[in-house]
């Protein structure tokens, strides 16, 4: 299985009076890891993408050690956990290469914004995401 990994740079914004990573803000490092996994996936055109859309059910965020603001970017790997019917689950951890930062999951569902229902996994999407899949 390949973990979709994307090398996120660290603002000095994203750092609180400590120097640390405010833990909200590890929500908006998976969203763009996530986002820019998927924009392989997702049509080009923005009519077609509101129909193929996936909303967040729920996310689970575990803090494992806290992250100093620094000029390297840290790592937030991607991974599915199970794909099928209209829900995705995908894996995160927030790393570098010896310091695990956070691990999280996310439960997405399939989606169309036009009807506001809740569609099917396309086969080309599942497809797409087999590789990254864990199992």
């Amino acid at each position: 299985m390949e973990k979709y990994t994307y090398h996120l740079p660290l603002r000095w914004a994203d750092a609180d009076a400590y120097g640390h990573v405010n833990n909200a803000l590890f929500l908006r490092y998976m969203e763009e890891a996530r986002t820019r996994m998927f924009q392989q996936m997702l049509p080009p055109d923005e009519a077609e993408r509101r129909q193929h859309a996936f909303v967040v059910r729920r996310s689970v965020v575990s803090y494992i050690a806290p992250l100093v603001y620094r000029e390297d970017p840290v790592d937030v790997r991607v991974w599915v956990i199970h794909a099928r019917g209209a829900i995705l689950e995908l894996g995160y951890e927030i790393r570098d290469t010896d310091q695990l930062y956070a691990e999280a999951i996310t439960t997405m569902a399939a989606y169309n914004l036009d009807t506001g229902s809740p569609r099917r996994l396309s086969e080309e999407e599942k497809s797409f995401l087999a590789p990254y899949t864990d199992s």
